[in-house]
């Protein structure tokens, strides 16, 4: 299974405000800190508006923010509406199905369940669970990555800081 780009800026989109909220984070922050077009970006953010995901700020000072508390939106649930569809084979979608064995093939029925089980891993996710903090971002933005603990081979079994 592969998300579209449409589904993978959107997802970054609404991490980055999960990260910055309630702060307002803008379109260049976003595509600065993924190195993402624009233009690409403001799709996106729109659409997202549009949903009710985010609130939109105009002017000079504007930008976008989670509308919505990260705890309830389901990864899920963006994916499904940002995605035209998800059949990873045309069998599985009855509108554009030509396969003649349909009915007796047992390929499309194991696509199916590895798709429901892919869509219900995304379906217990939500914003909350997969969003950095603020200071993840800013590194980001910063072009530094975050400090994380990393076990290391040292003699005395104590985590190191590293940067990865």
């Amino acid at each position: 299974m592969r998300l579209t780009s449409y589904s993978n800026y959107s997802l970054r989109v609404l991490l980055a405000a999960a990260a910055r909220s309630p702060r307002l984070t803008t379109i260049r922050e976003v595509a600065d800190a993924f190195d993402l077009p624009q233009s690409h970006l403001v799709k996106c953010v729109h659409q997202l508006g549009t949903w009710g995901y985010l609130e939109t700020v105009r002017g000079n000072r504007g930008g976008f923010r989670l509308k919505r508390p990260a705890a309830s939106v389901s990864i899920g649930e963006v994916v499904r509406r940002t995605e035209d569809g998800l059949s990873v084979v045309e069998c599985l979608d009855p509108e554009t199905n030509t396969c003649p064995l349909t009915d007796r093939c047992r390929m499309s029925q194991v696509l199916r369940r590895a798709t429901d089980a892919f869509l219900d891993v995304l379906d217990r996710l939500t914003l909350a669970d997969v969003a950095g903090s603020e200071a993840d971002f800013r590194a980001l933005l910063d072009g530094a990555a975050p400090e994380r603990r990393v076990p290391t081979a040292a003699c005395s079994g104590e985590p190191t800081v590293m940067r990865v």
